[in-house]
């Protein structure tokens, strides 16, 4: 008679995506705006489960979850993504593999429809994990499939006028809270083979100059997938960078034993407040928990639990 094994289960997958955190304020924030929000979310789930539920990998789903947020202008990462101080549009996206801990990320790219695909492609196509600028369209455009638009392609009226409003703020010595003005796209998921990924995109802050890159695109700050955590981030990207929060929260799970929960609160929770940072982070582990931590007002954020079972969130006080 064969010995049983105790660690063999049914497959199982799960998928959490994020829209940003610190963007939202409750008092302006329409009845109409808040449809609008949480069915782009949805629209994200539908997109990544179903990846899942086709037997795809986590890679695919993120990919995909991602993809429908950078098409969405309610959200800052492609279409819709804010601008910088001299009116430009500048991208940044990574993702991770867990399984096998290969990455790939972009940063600064302006005419890239979904700077998550050329991020997938810097990970799979080249033999580098991050690409930069002009560098990174070049090599986008010896790939088959990666989409680039005029840069037009990416204003929207919304934005435009928080840049000017930014500017305004500025000249008058305000200096608005970082908090005000960013905001991040991002998935993590399991997928039925066990295997765990993270995907992150961005238009970055509001106004932001001289080339200033976040954590997004950052391997270890806001992405980070082993064989047994994975984390998208979104908040305040020096912070993050800081104290690399994204790999920080695996570490915690993978070294000192901590159940994802505790360890992505201590991270965001505790850790980005006390050096002053703010934001929140989505996570996944390979039994399926997640976590959506968050120190703002709100955090834009979806979820299908193994279960099937899934919502969408803006606030700290909406059932989960």
């Amino acid at each position: 008679m064969a010995a049983s094994n105790p660690s063999a289960r049914s497959p199982i997958t799960a998928l959490v995506v994020h829209g940003g955190a610190g963007t939202i304020v409750r008092t302006q924030l329409t009845p109409e705006r808040e449809a609008s929000i949480r069915a782009g979310l949805n629209h994200a789930l539908d997109a990544g489960h179903a990846v899942l539920q086709a037997g795809g990998s986590a890679r695919d789903a993120v990919t995909a979850a991602v993809v429908a947020l950078e098409d969405d202008a309610n959200f800052n990462a492609g279409h819709g993504a804010v601008f910088n101080h001299d009116g430009v549009n500048e991208l940044d996206a990574s993702i991770m593999d867990g399984h096998t801990l290969e990455a790939g990320a972009v940063a600064g790219v302006r005419r890239v429809k979904n700077p998550i695909q050329l991020a997938r492609a810097a990970m799979e196509k080249s033999p580098h994990v991050m690409l930069v600028g002009t560098g990174a369209e070049g090599f986008g455009q010896t790939v088959p499939d990666i989409a680039f638009v005029d840069p037009k392609f990416f204003f929207t009226e919304e934005r435009w006028r928080q840049l000017r409003a930014a500017q305004a703020e500025e000249a008058a010595g305000a200096v608005a809270p970082p908090s005000a003005h960013f905001g991040t796209v991002g998935a993590v998921a399991l997928d039925a083979h066990g295997h765990l990924a993270a995907a992150t995109s961005t238009g970055g802050m509001t106004n932001k100059r001289w080339g200033r890159v976040g954590d997004s695109p950052i391997i270890g700050a806001g992405t980070y997938a082993t064989d047994r955590c994975a984390v998208s981030g979104t908040g305040w990207g020096e912070f993050f960078i800081r104290l690399n929060v994204a790999a920080d929260i695996c570490a915690r799970v993978a070294y000192r034993g901590d159940g994802l929960q505790a360890a992505a609160d201590e991270v965001v929770m505790h850790r980005l407040p006390a050096l002053g940072g703010d934001g929140g982070a989505i996570a996944v582990d390979a039994d399926g928990n997640i976590a959506m931590p968050f120190n703002t007002e709100g955090m834009y954020r979806g979820w299908v639990r193994p279960d099937g079972t899934r919502g969408t969130a803006i606030f700290g006080d909406d059932a989960r």
